[in-house]
């Protein structure tokens, strides 16, 4: 394993991340997190669960009370079948829940469809697993979303499994009730399992909806659905995420490798959880009303500044921008990559000290596109839009 983890590709994300700490007044559109703060609820649990001395070890699941409160969610909210608490596994996050997925999911050799462009940590918990990824487009022209006759093309008698991320990152598509439909009679139909990524569900705009596939008939026992308190709650430091599995054979192997991993997460923040869960919902909603109101500030301020350069409607889902760089763009003589989309990135934060991601880092369809987020405060975008205003006038 130790040889083989060498293989396994590193996100240029991370390459990214490391480098805007090195910009003098950056401007972090280039990372995923959002500038709100935790919910009240969430800090206060957290520090009565500190005073309470709740600082040793749990379950390796996950606090029963927080399972049960999930298990309610995701009937009543995600119309999924959860028949017990046990079938929920909390985890260290997002990432740790779509990894520990991955490996209870996968044998090696395995074809798994993935969209492209796709969130390239993902990309990189299957190839850890030893599947063979095989892309599949989403379409600017849909909305970021599949052409459902071509999924139904790339697959074969490889084909064990299928990755679903709606909303999606980086493009920010939200597969319809009919999409999901559609796909859930394939996996039916070809005996295929799903990963399921919703961890932008709340994150939704315009009237549309976030509709899980785990909630159609019989997908709830063929598909490990992964969410998080990252981004619903503003939590992304905190950690914590959690996996809903009900074939139990998946789910042993899920909690094994948890406590392999992690022995428990963290007590504290299973009693925030507990609390922000039990209180008012109400800011869930303002978040997304907020999250809203600064993706049309940003898409409306980048028309008016370098609309001649960066094209492209604003996303129905999660809190990033992908836009496309006009083909007619030449980078600067000092540009170190062929690739139009890494030159644009160093060009943006090199000489306007604006964050931003290369399409090309999800997948060969991202080239020619970057990807913004738009989460951060007002001030910030609009010193961004400021940069790029004077970069490209």
């Amino acid at each position: 394993m130790g040889s083989f983890l060498d293989s396994v590709p590193t996100s240029g994300i991370i390459r990214i991340r490391d480098l805007m700490y090195a910009v003098e007044r950056p401007f972090r559109l280039d990372q995923g997190d959002v500038s709100f703060d935790a919910p009240d609820t969430f800090k206060a649990a957290i520090k009565a669960a500190v005073d309470a001395n709740h600082s040793h070890y749990l379950q390796t699941a996950g606090l029963p009370r927080l399972r049960q409160l999930l298990a309610d969610k995701l009937r009543r909210r995600n119309r999924i079948p959860v028949d017990d608490p046990d079938e929920l596994l909390i985890t260290n996050g997002g990432v740790h829940a779509l990894y520990l997925a991955s490996q209870a999911l996968v044998e090696p050799g395995d074809e798994v469809l993935m969209p492209d462009p796709v969130w390239p940590q993902m990309l990189t918990a299957l190839a850890a697993s030893g599947a063979r990824p095989v892309r599949v487009p989403l379409h600017e022209s849909r909305g970021w979303r599949f052409d459902l006759d071509e999924v139904a093309a790339h697959i074969t008698p490889r084909t064990k499994g299928i990755y679903v991320n709606s909303p999606g990152n980086p493009a920010g598509g939200v597969f319809t009730r009919e999409d999901l439909a559609r796909l859930a009679g394939l996996v039916r139909e070809h005996n295929l399992w799903v990963i399921a990524d919703e961890a932008y569900e709340d994150v939704v705009f315009d009237g549309h909806e976030h509709v899980s596939i785990a909630s159609f008939e019989g997908l709830h026992d063929r598909t490990a659905s992964m969410f998080t308190f990252s981004k619903t709650y503003a939590a992304t430091g905190l950690r914590l995420g959690y996996l809903a599995l009900r074939n139990p054979v998946w789910r042993a192997r899920a909690t094994k490798l948890l406590a392999l991993t992690a022995t428990n997460v963290s007590s504290i923040v299973q009693y925030g959880a507990i609390g922000v869960l039990e209180g008012d919902q109400h800011i869930v909603e303002l978040y997304r009303a907020e999250l809203q109101a600064r993706r049309d500030l940003f898409y409306a301020g980048v028309g008016e500044a370098a609309g001649h350069v960066f094209s492209g409607a604003p996303p129905d889902g999660s809190f990033y921008a992908f836009m496309k760089i006009d083909p007619s763009w030449t980078p600067p003589p000092e540009a170190t990559s062929p690739s139009q989309s890494w030159a644009m990135m160093e060009y943006l934060v090199g000489k306007g000290r604006i964050g931003c991601v290369p399409g090309v880092d999800f997948g060969p369809t991202g080239e020619n596109h970057l990807r913004f987020c738009f989460a951060r405060d007002r001030a910030e975008l609009s010193g961004a839009l400021d940069a790029m205003r004077a970069l490209f006038r």
